[in-house]
C-alpha cells in the first residue's frame, strides 16, 4: 500500500515532498492571501510553506475565504 496524506479530509497518496507542491498542485495561490493552512493541527505561516516538508499520514487541512457576494 502507498503512503496517504488526508487533504480537507480525503485521503490521498503522498505525491509531495514539501507542502508548497501540494498547494500549488492544488490551484492554491497563496500570493493572493486569503489562505490558511494546517499540517496536522498546527498552522504553517506562509513563510513556511516552501520548507515545510510531509511524510505519511499527515493530515493538512487548506481554507480559502472566497470574496465576492
Amino acid at each position: 500500500m502507498s503512503e496517504m496524506i488526508s487533504v480537507n479530509g480525503v485521503l490521498q497518496p503522498l505525491n509531495y515532498l514539501k507542502l508548497f507542491d501540494l498547494l500549488e498542485d492544488s490551484g492554491v495561490d497563496g500570493r493572493q492571501g486569503g489562505v490558511a493552512v494546517a499540517l496536522n493541527g498546527e498552522v504553517v505561516p506562509r513563510a513556511d510553506w516552501a520548507q515545510t516538508s510531509l511524510k505519511s499520514n499527515d493530515k493538512v487541512e487548506i481554507v480559502q475565504i472566497v470574496r465576492g457576494g
